[in-house]
């Protein structure tokens, strides 16, 4: 299928932190391949040229761009850049974002500070800078990545991490609303435990002393389809809300987790 065609796309968050399929590097292949010309948003080059050189044939459609999403200078350039080159924006896929560990006696205020900048502020700021372009259109739709961790306990404490994506779920229900009239639909993603590369990089060393299999099974067991889905799976609802068959679905959530949430374990 080719449901973008003609559509222009910003994908924040199109790098990854090792190889494999992350949440964004998916997402903005995937856009690529279903027609789309995509703004790839990153703050580290190298994680962008990788994207790049999986996406294959794909690669012509896919024009990366380095920009910090918590510093609203770079995001406003990076919105206004995206317009000067492709004249439009018609899907935001905001999926930058990143957990660290601790409660609140635990975690130093700083810590709390920089969640909150990555994982809230980057959603905001891009809303900002990229939905007058939508509204001055009447059309446009906006998928924020959140998580699980947003709606339940999922294994560790990571406050700051559930409080923010959870404030990314509330962000777009409000923005939805605010906009339904103006032709902008806005929906979030709730990826579950899924298996990407900042789970070996990343949250194998936070929670399981480096074991990277122990953590993959831990998590696997609490997933009631048995099988750890990927950043393929987050890409595929992203697209699903973003498209026109999802034209009559606006400010909701469709979450990609085996089942997990559903349980009562």
């Amino acid at each position: 299928m080719r449901r973008f065609a003609g559509k222009v796309a910003i994908v924040t968050g199109a790098g990854c932190v090792g190889p494999g399929w992350g949440h964004g590097r998916a997402t903005a292949i995937r856009l690529a391949e279903e027609g789309a010309q995509v703004l790839a948003v990153d703050r580290d080059p190298a994680r962008l040229e990788e994207t790049l050189r999986d996406a294959g044939a794909a690669r012509e459609a896919i024009t990366p761009w380095l920009c910090d999403v918590t510093i609203g200078d770079s995001v406003a350039a990076m919105a206004a850049g995206c317009v000067e080159r492709f004249g439009t924006i018609d899907v935001l896929i905001n999926n930058v974002g990143g957990s660290a560990a601790g409660g609140p006696v635990e975690m130093s205020e700083d810590v709390w500070d920089a969640q909150v900048d990555f994982n809230l502020q980057s959603v905001f700021l891009t809303c900002k800078h990229v939905l007058p372009t939508m509204l001055a259109r009447r059309s446009g739709a906006i998928v924020n990545v959140a998580s699980t961790s947003a709606l339940r306990w999922t294994g560790s404490a990571q406050v700051a991490y559930a409080a923010t994506k959870a404030g990314v779920i509330q962000l777009s229900r409000v923005v939805a609303v605010q906009h339904a009239g103006h032709g902008v639909r806005v929906n979030t993603v709730v990826p579950g435990q899924l298996h990407t590369p900042m789970v070996e990089s990343r949250l194998a060393g936070q929670r399981a002393g480096g074991d990277v299999e122990a953590l993959l099974a831990a998590r696997q067991k609490r997933i009631p389809l048995g099988f750890m889905g990927d950043g393929r799976d987050t890409a595929s609802a992203a697209l699903f809300l973003a498209s026109d068959e999802a034209r009559f679905i606006t400010g909701t959530e469709l979450v990609v987790d085996g089942g997990m949430t559903a349980r009562c374990d």
